[in-house]
């Protein structure tokens, strides 16, 4: 269940970025997946033109309003704060049908579906926007 308040959201997100840190990272990534696919969704939160708007990770937790870029976001913020050994490089993209995040060379793919990470390397279609790890590390500094 999706914790109501902030302090709840807060506090559910480090307990399940510091179980995420510690796990293989198949189980990190599916946490990190699953954890995100429990927030509410509501449609046309954010949007890409509006990059240099987005909230940071607390804003986003604090908003409480989750669309499909949102979602990827949280997912992407939560990656680039866990600073998992075995995660090389991430993208959050924007294709012709969702935002999905691509994990170590497009190995793993997230917000793709609820329950499951993708990793059998699908062809994720003609990339129309994309974000890469490090450049949203920097914003984090």
């Amino acid at each position: 269940m999706w914790p109501l308040t902030f302090k709840k959201r807060l506090d559910s997100w480090v307990q399940m970025r510091e179980s995420a840190s510690n796990l293989p990272l198949d189980d990190s990534l599916s946490l990190i997946n699953d954890w995100w696919f429990q927030a509410p969704w509501r449609p046309y939160y954010l949007h890409w033109d509006d990059r240099e708007n987005w909230p940071d990770p607390w804003e986003l937790l604090d908003d409480n309003v989750y669309c499909s870029l949102a979602r990827a976001l949280g997912i992407m913020y939560t990656i680039a704060i866990i600073d998992h050994n075995d995660i090389t490089d991430a993208q959050l993209i924007q294709n012709e049908n969702d935002n999905l995040v691509l994990v170590n060379k497009r190995k793993y793919i997230l917000n793709y579906e609820d329950g499951e990470v993708v990793n059998n390397n699908p062809n994720v279609g003609n990339i129309k926007k994309e974000l890469e790890l490090e450049k949203l590390k920097l914003t984090l500094k």
